[in-house]
C-alpha cells in the first residue's frame, strides 16, 4: 500500500471517514422515512448553536478527553485497553469515598484529593490485567473487558448494600458535601459573560485539558515515554535496547487506568454530586473511538473529543425535538466508529490511488 504524506494521514483520512459516516447515516435517516437535513440542522443546532448547547457538549467532550488518552497511552505500548469504561466507573468510587469522608470547605480542598483518589482506583483496576498480560501472557483485550463487567457488579454491590443511605431507595451514594460540589463554567469569572445559563461543563475540563498536555508531555519528551512507544513498536527491538516488557506494560497501563479514572470528577463530584450506577455512560467505549479517529495523539484527541461530544449532545436534541430515534446517535457514532477503526485501511488504499509515485520514463 502506497505510503500517505503526513498531512494526509493525520488530516484527509479522518475527514473522509467522517464524510462516509456521514452518507451512510444519511441513507439510514431516508431508510426510516425522516429527512436528513432535518437531523442535521437538528444536530448542529442542539450542539453547537448557543452558548448553552456548547456547555453540554464540551461536558461530554471533556469526559471523552480523559478516557481517549486513556486508550492513547495504553496504545502506544501495543496496548489494546478496552477497560477504560470499568476503570473510571471505580474511579468514581474514589471520587465518593474521598468526597464523603470529610465536610469539605471548598471545592479547591476537594478537587486535588478527589483527583488523586480517582486516579488511583482507575489505576488499580488496570494493574491486575497488566499484571496478567506482562506476567503469564493473558490478553489484555480480553482481560480489561472481563474487568469492566466485574467492575461494575462490584459497584452495584457497594452501592445496593453498603454505600446506600439508610431509607433511601434510590441505588446511589449520598449526595457530596456543598464544599466539594465544582463550579461549573457559568460560576467562573468572564466566563459567565459567555454562559449565562447553568450548564453541566465545569471546571474540569481545564484538568482535561491539562491532561492532554501532560500526555504529549510523557509521550514525546521522557524517557518512560520513549521507552512507551518503542515497545509498541517493536518488542524485539526493545528488548535488544535493554527496555523491560514488564516495567512498560505495567506502567503504560497504571497512567491509561488513571486518566480514565480521573474521567470520574467530571460526572460524579462535577454533575451529578454523588456516585451513581453506570456513572461512566458508556465514555470508557466512546474513548477508543476517540483515540482512534485522533490518531493517538493529545491534540488529535481533543479534536475528536469535541467531535463525539457534538454527536452526543446533537444526539439528544434529535430525540427530543424531532420524531427520529434518539437510538440514530449509537448508529452515527458506531459508523464514525466503523469507518476510522475497522475500515480505517480501505479509505487509506481509496487515497493511495492519489499519492501513488509517478513513474518518470526512460529515454
Amino acid at each position: 500500500m502506497t505510503r500517505l504524506p503526513r498531512w494526509a494521514d493525520v488530516v484527509l483520512v479522518p475527514l473522509i471517514s467522517l464524510l462516509l459516516a456521514g452518507i451512510i447515516s444519511a441513507l439510514v435517516i431516508l431508510a426510516i422515512g425522516q429527512s436528513p437535513r432535518e437531523a442535521l440542522s437538528t444536530m448542529v443546532t442542539g450542539s453547537v448553536g448557543s452558548a448553552y448547547a456548547w456547555g453540554y457538549t464540551l461536558y461530554y467532550a471533556t469526559s471523552f478527553m480523559f478516557t481517549g488518552l486513556a486508550v492513547t497511552v495504553a496504545f502506544h505500548g501495543s496496548l489494546f485497553n478496552i477497560g477504560g469504561e470499568g476503570q473510571a466507573q471505580l474511579g468514581g468510587l474514589g471520587v465518593a469515598l474521598v468526597c464523603l469522608a470529610l465536610p469539605w470547605p471548598h471545592w479547591t480542598l476537594a478537587l486535588p484529593v478527589a483527583m488523586v483518589a480517582g486516579a488511583l482506583f482507575g489505576a488499580a483496576w488496570a494493574a491486575l490485567p497488566a499484571y496478567l498480560q506482562a506476567r503469564r501472557g493473558s490478553h489484555i483485550v480480553i482481560t480489561t473487558i472481563m474487568f469492566n463487567y466485574i467492575g461494575a457488579a462490584l459497584i452495584i454491590y457497594l452501592l445496593v448494600n453498603v454505600l446506600r443511605p439508610a431509607g433511601q431507595m434510590d441505588p446511589a451514594t449520598a449526595r457530596f458535601p456543598a464544599g466539594a460540589a465544582l463550579p461549573t463554567l457559568h460560576d467562573l469569572p468572564i466566563l459567565n459573560l459567555i454562559f449565562d445559563k447553568k450548564i453541566p461543563a465545569n471546571v474540569t475540563l481545564f484538568v482535561a485539558l491539562f491532561a492532554c498536555w501532560l500526555v504529549w508531555l510523557l509521550l514525546w519528551r521522557t524517557r518512560l515515554g520513549y521507552e512507551i512507544r518503542a515497545f509498541g513498536k517493536s518488542e524485539p527491538a526493545a528488548l535488544y535496547a535493554g527496555i523491560s516488557p514488564f516495567k512498560v506494560t505495567m506502567l503504560a497501563m497504571l497512567v491509561s487506568g488513571a486518566l480514565a479514572g480521573l474521567m470520574s470528577i467530571n460526572n460524579v463530584m462535577g454533575e451529578s454530586g454523588r456516585l451513581l450506577q453506570n456513572s461512566s455512560e458508556g465514555a470508557g467505549f466512546i474513548g477508543i473511538a476517540v483515540a482512534l479517529m485522533g490518531r493517538n495523539h493529545p491534540i488529535g484527541v481533543f479534536l475528536a473529543a469535541i467531535l463525539f461530544g457534538m454527536l452526543y449532545q446533537g444526539g439528544a436534541e434529535i430525540g427530543l425535538w424531532t420524531s427520529i430515534p434518539i437510538e440514530l446517535r449509537t448508529v452515527v457514532q458506531g459508523l464514525v466508529i466503523l469507518f476510522t477503526g475497522a475500515l480505517d485501511h480501505m479509505v487509506r488504499m481509496m487515497l493511495g490511488v492519489f499519492f501513488r509515485p509517478r513513474r518518470t520514463e526512460v529515454a
